[in-house]
C-alpha cells in the first residue's frame, strides 16, 4: 500500500511538473466577477491583452457578475488548478468572507495568490450646494444640521459602506447609511445633495469632480492621490483612521502548480513596469501596486483580518 501511494504521489508530481514546462498550450482564462464596462473588467482587459502577447495564447476575460462578486469566485476557485482559469480578485473578496457565513467557497483556503496589481484609495466627495469645502468644514456643518446628515454606498458592506461608517465614528460625524443598488443612483443624490456626502472609488468621481458636479474633500490611504495631488488623507485632515483602499490582484485555484504561479507573477509584474500601462492605470483613478506571490499573500492574508475586524467593530451584517 505504501508503495502503491508513494507511486501516485510520484506520478502527480511528475505530470504536474511536465505541464508546468509546457505551460500554456492553450486559451487562458480570467474570471471577472463584475459587469463589462465597470472598473474591473477595464483593468483585467488592460492586462490580458499584453499577458496575451507574452505567453502566445489568447488571454480571455470572462465576466460573471452577481452575488457581491461570490459568483464568480466560486466559479474560478472549483475550476482545476492548471493555470488555466484566473481570478481578479480584490479587497471586495477579504471583506466578503467576514460578511456573509454560508459562503461557498473560501477566499483564504481556495485560492493561491498570483500577484497584486493595482490600488486606489477612495474619495470623500459631497454636492457643491453642501457648505463645506473640508473635513473640518463637513464636521461643523454636520453639527449644525445634526440628525439631517447621510451617506451613500452601494450596498451593504461594500467599501462606500465601509468607509462612511469609518469616517462617520472617527470623524465624529454621526451620518445614516443609504445603501442603493449601485453606483449611479447613488452619485445622483449625492450630486443633488440628497444625501450628504459618499466614500468612493475614483473610476466613479473623478469626471464629476472634473465637471464641477462633486467636490473633493479628501482620500482614504496613507498617502495622497497622484490624481488630485491637493486633496488631503483623512489623516492629514485630522481623522484617526485613513479608512481603507481598495486593490485588485490576480489569484488561482488552490494546488496550481508552484511553477505556473511563478511564471503568471513574472509576466504580470513585468507588464506593470509599462509606461502606458501605467498611465492608463492613472487615467483609470488607479495607481500600479506590483507584489509578487509571497508578499501578496501575506498581504491577503493580513486583508482578510483587518476587513473581519471592521465587519465586526460596526456590527454589519446582510439581510
Amino acid at each position: 500500500m505504501k508503495i502503491t501511494a508513494s507511486l501516485a504521489i510520484a506520478t502527480a508530481l511528475a505530470c504536474a511538473t511536465a505541464s508546468a514546462q509546457t505551460y500554456p498550450d492553450k486559451p487562458i482564462k480570467i474570471v471577472v466577477p463584475f459587469a463589462a464596462g465597470g472598473g474591473v473588467d477595464n483593468l483585467t482587459r488592460l492586462i490580458a491583452k499584453p499577458l496575451s502577447e507574452r505567453l502566445k495564447q489568447p488571454v480571455i476575460v470572462d465576466n460573471r457578475p452577481g452575488g457581491n462578486a461570490n459568483i464568480g469566485a466560486d466559479i474560478a476557485a472549483k475550476s482545476p488548478p492548471d493555470g488555466y482559469t484566473l481570478l481578479m480578485t480584490s479587497s471586495v473578496s477579504t471583506v466578503n468572507r467576514a460578511l456573509f457565513k454560508n459562503l461557498p467557497y473560501d477566499a483564504l483556503a481556495d485560492f493561491v495568490q498570483i500577484a497584486r496589481i493595482a490600488e486606489a484609495p477612495s474619495i470623500l466627495v459631497v454636492a457643491p450646494s453642501i457648505p463645506a469645502k473640508s473635513v473640518t468644514e463637513l464636521v461643523a456643518y454636520s453639527k449644525a444640521n445634526a440628525g439631517n446628515i447621510s451617506f451613500a454606498s452601494t450596498g451593504v458592506g461594500s467599501g462606500q459602506h465601509l468607509n462612511g461608517e469609518i469616517f462617520s465614528k472617527y470623524a465624529g460625524v454621526p451620518a445614516v447609511h443609504v445603501p442603493y443598488k449601485g453606483g449611479p443612483p447613488a452619485l445622483t443624490d449625492v450630486m443633488t445633495g440628497r444625501v450628504t456626502y459618499m466614500i468612493t472609488n475614483p473610476s466613479e468621481v473623478l469626471p464629476q469632480i472634473e465637471g464641477g458636479k462633486l467636490r473633493p474633500l479628501a482620500v482614504t490611504g496613507r498617502s495622497r492621490m497622484k490624481a488630485l495631488p491637493n486633496i488631503p488623507t483623512l489623516t492629514e485632515a485630522g481623522v484617526k483612521n485613513p479608512g481603507t483602499t481598495g486593490w485588485w490582484g490576480l489569484v488561482a485555484p488552490a494546488k496550481t502548480p508552484q511553477a505556473i504561479v511563478d511564471r503568471l507573477a513574472r509576466e504580470v509584474l513585468e507588464i506593470l513596469k509599462d509606461p502606458e500601462v501605467k498611465a492608463n492605470m492613472q487615467r483609470m483613478g488607479l495607481e500600479e501596486a506590483p507584489m509578487p506571490p509571497p508578499e501578496f499573500t501575506a498581504f491577503y492574508r493580513s486583508e482578510v483580518k483587518r476587513y473581519g475586524d471592521i465587519i465586526r467593530e460596526f456590527k454589519i451584517e446582510t439581510e
